[in-house]
């Protein structure tokens, strides 16, 4: 059996945007935002999806666009209910169907609410034409795979890395039990660990990858490359070499004992 699982923080974080759960970084240059159905009842700042996305990043000189999609009039007002408008944009009362937008001048973090609707929040984050955004987010995307295989008692569990000499943490899990967890250093682009537990498809091994960052051990502050969970997969190990040397035995005999009753006709 062989479980792919791919991490890339880039990746991960372009799905997020798409959700609206995260900042949006796609382009620079303009945002848009949308203010989507039942917004104009309680309930959506739990999971801040009042403006979808919550939080957009432009440049210096970017524009933001916000869309009503709901049946209720919004307003998009510069600052926050607790504190009242900032005064930096307000685009009064907006009816459904209609949009708003402004253009940024000035780098700075913009936090906006609905005047009507205050648990209604959002945020524009401005920063410097060409700025980068986070290094752990963006210095390349590192790849996982994860493979395994039943031996004998257990589970070996081999990792594959899309580059060389990267730090990371393997944790394995069975029914909420921790039955592997260790720290590495992965010299080359493998990495094989063992675990004393047997996975099954009522019973899954759960591994999760975590980086640490690339680079030589010891020599943490020059690492780079991203940081966090970049690869998860659910191990239920179907045949090792053991198990498929003992079926390749089977098979063989099978086929002798088929072949010694066959009965041949007199003729």
């Amino acid at each position: 059996m062989k479980t792919i699982a791919i991490g890339s923080f880039f990746v991960l974080f372009a799905i997020a945007t798409g959700i609206g759960a995260s900042p949006a970084f796609a382009d620079h240059a303009t945002a848009s935002v949308s203010t989507p159905q039942g917004t104009s009842v309680p309930g959506c700042e739990a999971t801040n999806e009042c403006y979808i996305p919550y939080e957009v990043t432009i440049d210096v000189g970017g524009v933001v666009t916000w869309t009503n999609d709901d049946s209720a009039a919004h307003t998009v007002t510069a600052g926050s209910a607790a504190d009242g408008p900032s005064g930096v944009f307000d685009s009064s009362l907006f009816m459904a169907g209609t949009s708003f937008e402004h253009k940024f001048e000035e780098v700075g973090t913009y936090p906006y609410f609905c005047m009507v609707h205050p648990w209604m929040e959002g945020i524009v984050v401005v920063q410097e034409a060409g700025a980068e955004e986070d290094d752990n987010m963006m210095e390349g995307e590192l790849m996982v795979t994860v493979m395994d295989s039943a031996v004998k008692g257990g589970t070996q569990i081999d990792l594959e890395f899309s580059e060389l000499h990267v730090n990371y943490e393997i944790t394995a899990t069975q029914n909420g039990e921790v039955v592997l967890q260790e720290t590495a250093h992965a010299m080359e682009m493998t990495a094989s660990h063992m675990v004393d537990a047997v996975g099954s498809d009522e019973n899954p091994i759960d591994v999760e990858i975590v980086s640490l960052g690339i680079g030589a051990p010891g020599e943490e502050d020059s690492w780079t490359g991203p940081v966090g969970t970049v690869a998860t997969a659910k191990v239920v190990p179907e045949f090792g070499t053991i198990a498929m040397m003992i079926l390749a035995v089977a098979i063989i005999s099978i086929v002798a004992v088929t072949t010694k009753s066959r009965v041949i006709p007199r003729l």
